[in-house]
């Protein structure tokens, strides 16, 4: 039932966004597109909290509650903080980008077959349904980066000038996680399987790219592999610019594959991204017909 009103109050939404009264308003193009993203990212936002007792506290609940354990286990039991420096900020860059890229991933991949009755009733671009549910996402995750705030100030790290570095990292992040749910979201519509096999990839993501230890402790020919998802290429860059390296084996892409390196996980990003985008372009055509 709650999700029935949600729906039917953002499609009012969109109706009025997508049949603005008769004022000369564009119903195309970029202008036009931000102006949806700006009404209507915050509105499932605060749906997604609505009803809850915490609030907009679950926001911050989830990340914690992975960094707490992941820290016990691995500062005190297993002593893989011994190998990283400021192993709790470490830590937590990690969860908070794996969690905003699994979470943004994963409300993209069913946004459009949930708004499906949107996208029958009016004639709206289909791509603004999952950049909408990314908008959402998004804003959990700058929520969420008061988190990594707190803990910088408590360790007392030291400014500097590579933090500047870290907005441009965010966007090549968005910009992939977009992409990914532009292609999954397409791809759900005729596969629904695709929702099972994103799961799988999304854990076996998570043991898989050096949330919780230095990748430079897994064998050479492992790094190289590992380097080869996008994902690990901003963790660890963030990470570097943030900290300036935690350790010996806090390595980053241009120390595995050398200073040519970093445009290796570029170019697979720009890939995604325009593979993903001409995908969605020629399927969503049958969008309506099949949701």
């Amino acid at each position: 039932m709650r999700t029935g009103g949600r729906l039917a109050s953002l499609s009012c939404t969109l109706t009025q966004i997508a049949y603005p009264a008769a004022s000369g308003t564009a119903t195309r193009g970029p202008r036009y597109y931000l102006r949806v993203l700006r009404v209507v990212g915050p509105i499932q936002f605060k749906a997604k909290y609505a009803g809850a007792v915490l609030g907009y506290v679950w926001s911050l609940v989830k990340p914690l509650s992975y960094f707490g354990v992941l820290w016990l286990v691995f500062a005190f039991l297993l002593r893989t903080a011994n190998q990283t420096h400021d192993f709790a900020i470490y830590l937590l860059i990690g969860i908070l980008l794996y969690t905003f890229f699994t979470d943004s991933t994963t409300v993209m991949l069913k946004s459009i077959v949930d708004g499906g009755s949107i996208l029958r009733r009016l004639a709206f671009p289909p791509v603004l349904v999952p950049l909408s549910a990314s908008v959402g996402i998004g804003i959990t995750f700058f929520i969420n980066i008061l988190a990594i705030v707190v803990i910088v100030g408590l360790q007392r790290v030291t400014p500097r000038v590579e933090w500047l570095l870290v907005p441009p990292l965010l966007i090549e992040l968005y910009a992939l996680c977009v992409a990914l749910g532009l292609l999954l979201g397409a791809l759900y519509v005729r596969f629904r399987d695709i929702s099972q096999i994103w799961e799988l990839v999304t854990q076996l993501l998570f043991f898989g790219s050096a949330i919780f230890f230095p990748i430079g402790i897994v064998p050479p020919w492992a790094q190289k592999v590992a380097f080869l998802n996008p994902f690990l290429q901003i963790m660890q860059d963030t990470r570097h610019a943030v900290l300036s390296g935690s350790g010996p084996n806090d390595l980053s892409v241009t120390d595995v594959y050398g200073p040519a390196g970093r445009l290796i996980p570029f170019a697979i990003v720009l890939l995604i991204v325009i593979g993903s985008i001409a995908f969605f372009r020629r399927e969503s055509r049958y969008f309506a017909e099949r949701v």
